[in-house]
């Protein structure tokens, strides 16, 4: 079986080359319709059923592949392997910034966040067919295209799946410093707008509603909805207004970024932002607010923990260092696990500074970390899990 691991890696490299030099950020269709195409076509190869979805208007076309014919909502899974084809990245970074590699890491857009989990996948599903190992379990795949904004299309077709599903396995990076998630924070995003009057700012000020000092009240309140000792983060992160220096502004906005550790914070937080509007300091302005928690946190449930005691022995005796962490980033494991579904995420190849020009992978941990998932799959199959 090791040899059979090992021989994958230059194909590994090869394939995870051809779709990090594919543009596929978020509303990027061309480009996620490319890379979905890349994944279709191989898992066709293989004699995998895939389906085509796409959601959100169109905006967000989706890959389902699996071992076995899905027949309609009574299908059950043994497993269920989830990742996201979507980038943070503006067309024209694979260009200017394409994949390369030196001989300890490879670099590139999404190489770890998470096109290396994406072909980790891959490279499973071909293994399972080579060997023959999960004939008699059904796996099922699911890539979407909108992870990186939230899953408001997709949302609904993952639950679907994960609810018939034993468990879920996540693809994205596994830690730069060596461990596997359990545990996220929930968040979402909020934008907090004042429409005010402009007026000429030397002549008639007076005349106006100022909305920028309005929104500076606001983003004062703001700041002192963060509750650290629940481990709430509240952050203000992009602010607009304004258009000339003799303009009174008529317009604001504040985005902000909020991550709960607790479901019943995510309530507070809806309810405080709800309220703002109704606290204005500054005469003539409205004050909107528009967004909301839109995952819930991950925590681990007690078959969880159990199973992942299982998992860890597995990756134990294979050599791996099977350690876990919490993070403050979501991923779409926080909808599957707050199904009640376990769900074990990070499980794609090791890297770091995702969503910045410096992102990259281990070269080193492709391949025991395809050992240990094909590891985890039989012992699926064998009954040794569950």
């Amino acid at each position: 079986m090791r040899e059979l691991i090992e021989n994958r890696f230059e194909k590994f490299l090869v394939d995870l080359e051809t779709i990090v030099n594919i543009d596929s950020g978020s509303r990027y269709v061309p480009g996620l319709e490319a890379v979905s195409a890349f994944f279709q076509k191989r898992f066709q190869k293989i004699g995998w059923t895939t389906t085509n979805y796409s959601f959100d208007d169109g905006k967000a076309p989706c890959l389902e592949a699996a071992n076995k014919p899905l027949s309609g909502n009574d299908s059950a899974l043994d497993l269920l392997f989830i990742g996201h084809m979507d980038t943070v990245f503006e067309q024209g970074t694979a260009a200017a910034r394409p994949f390369s590699r030196d001989e300890k890491r490879a670099y590139g857009p999404g190489v770890s966040d998470m096109k290396g989990g994406l072909v980790t996948m891959l490279h499973i599903a071909e293994l399972l067919q080579q060997t023959a190992v999960a004939k008699d379990i059904t796996i099922a795949m699911a890539f979407n295209s909108d992870e990186e904004i939230g899953s408001r299309g997709s949302r609904p077709w993952y639950e679907g799946l994960a609810t018939k599903s034993r468990c879920v396995f996540v693809f994205e990076p596994w830690r730069s410093t060596g461990e596997r998630i359990l545990q996220r924070k929930g968040g979402g995003n909020f934008d907090v707008i004042c429409h005010g009057k402009a007026a000429h700012a030397g002549a008639a000020p007076e005349d106006g509603a100022n909305a920028v000092i309005e929104l500076a009240h606001q983003i004062l309140a703001v700041k002192e909805l963060a509750r650290s000792d629940h481990g709430t983060t509240v952050n203000v992160t992009v602010i607009e207004g304004g258009t000339a220096d003799n303009v009174i502004p008529d317009y604001a906005k504040a985005s902000v970024d909020v991550r709960i550790a607790q479901a019943e914070e995510g309530h507070r937080i809806e309810d405080s932002f709800e309220a703002l509007g109704r606290n204005v300091h500054t005469p003539g302005v409205r004050v909107e607010v528009r967004g909301g928690i839109n995952r819930p946190p991950m925590a681990p449930s007690e078959k969880t923990k159990q199973m992942w005691k299982q998992i860890a022995a597995i990756g134990e005796a294979i050599g791996l260092e099977m350690t876990l962490t919490t993070t403050g980033g979501c991923s779409d494991g926080n909808y599957t696990a707050a199904l009640g579904i376990p769900t074990f995420d990070a499980m794609g190849v090791r890297g770091g500074c995702a969503h910045s020009q410096d992102e990259y992978i281990e070269l080193d941990s492709i391949l025991p970390n395809m050992h240990l998932m094909f590891e985890i799959v039989k012992a699926v199959a064998d009954g040794r899990i569950f």
